[in-house]
């Protein structure tokens, strides 16, 4: 269940790494986000417990998943969001183990308890050194569409490049295009939170 009042924007970090520039990145959105009217999250997947799906179905079956982990938790999170915000830095070509995880589990269970992530805002952030950068945001997107979600676009993909801690600030048009992200997510998810109050 999505929250009541402010629309919220959470935005899930699959970085390892704390403070990492998937995570300066997606502050960025987020700070332009609070700003236009929302109220945020950023929640570090690094920091719980969170075992890959073991493909056992019980989900389909009990519409609760069996692993003894902080799925659950995160599952929750997930629905009490209007919008989510996915980042991870590329690696080896794809996103963060975190995050593959995550989406995996997420997707999984939405699946089998009927869609409940339909009509909901998904952005993706994704932080390369070089190359892998538009695999990895397709990854994210097509998370999104499976679910039947609404993904905005901008000026440009939201993606930026950097190595070293802090580098990615030095990419001045990705830093712009996830302000941008910012932005729109605030507007879409105020101006869908307000028709589903109307209806």
């Amino acid at each position: 269940m999505a929250s009541k009042g402010k629309p919220k924007i959470i935005a899930f970090i699959g970085s390892p790494r704390r403070g990492g520039n998937s995570e300066l990145l997606t502050k960025e959105v987020l700070e332009v986000a609070k700003q236009e009217g929302t109220e945020t999250e950023l929640i570090r997947l690094a920091e719980y417990d969170l075992k890959p799906c073991d493909a056992c179905m019980t989900c389909r079956k009990t519409k609760k998943c069996q692993i003894d982990d902080d799925g659950e938790k995160l599952f929750k999170k997930v629905m009490e969001a209007d919008g989510i915000v996915l980042a991870t830095p590329v690696y080896f070509g794809s996103c963060s183990p975190q995050m593959k995880i995550f989406i995996d589990r997420m997707g999984y269970l939405a699946k089998a308890i009927g869609q409940p992530l339909n009509n909901k805002v998904g952005s993706a952030i994704v932080v390369a050194r070089r190359a892998g950068a538009n695999f990895t945001y397709a990854q994210l997107l097509f998370f999104f569409l499976l679910n039947g979600m609404i993904v905005p676009g901008v000026s440009y993909w939201t993606i930026a490049y950097g190595r070293g801690e802090g580098e990615v600030m030095n990419d001045k048009e990705g830093v712009e295009t996830a302000r941008e992200m910012g932005e729109k997510i605030a507007w879409l998810t105020k101006l869908i939170k307000k028709e589903g109050s109307t209806t």
